[in-house]
């Protein structure tokens, strides 16, 4: 590690970044160097790399710039709301990319590709209830016990499963409603 204060292309090394990143995040204002050189330089202090190292990490979520420079200014609080919607928006995510690779499958005709992805069908885990004895009623038990839980959670669960939308309003509303649903 060098010694501080370090200039722009120093601390672009240290950081594994470009030099063009740390000019790109001067030029929107989310890490500005604490100082300048009489040559007019940028300096950067420990304060800026460890202000970096927290801008690396939010983009590493995926985090927008915007959402980052949002991140940075707001109180903790507004922090975890921001961080748990994009929590949210990449189980979203998770559900539509399961979906696509359901259709895939059904394009190719092949259900021995489900077997080389790394997560449980909806039909998987029917088998997985079954073979561990339970039932129809067994199942919408299960769901209701889920549903009452952590709603939310059961919402992902479902999504996760690459079960369309329509199919899981239903589960869940019959899951509320404690009446047998699919």
């Amino acid at each position: 590690m060098k010694p501080y204060p370090m200039t722009v292309g120093q601390l672009a090394k240290q950081a594994g970044l470009s030099r063009s990143t740390l000019l790109y995040y001067d030029s929107i204002g989310l890490l500005r160097p604490t100082g300048r050189s009489r040559a007019n330089y940028r300096r950067y202090t420990e304060e800026d790399a460890r202000r970096l190292e927290k801008i690396r990490l939010y983009r590493q979520m995926g985090l927008s710039t915007t959402l980052v420079a949002e991140i940075l200014a707001a109180p903790k609080s507004g922090v975890r709301d921001i961080l748990e919607k994009r929590l949210w928006e990449l189980g979203k995510e998770i559900g539509r990319l399961r979906e696509q690779q359901e259709v895939i499958i059904r394009i190719l005709q092949d259900n021995s590709l489900r077997g080389r992805l790394s997560f449980l069908s909806k039909d998987d885990w029917v088998a997985l209830f079954r073979s561990a004895g339970l039932d129809d009623e067994g199942m919408e038990t299960w769901h209701r016990e889920f549903e009452k839980l952590s709603p939310h959670s059961h919402q992902e669960f479902l999504e996760g499963l690459g079960i369309p939308a329509a199919e899981i309003d239903l589960i869940r509303k019959a899951s509320r409603k404690g009446t047998p649903g699919k």
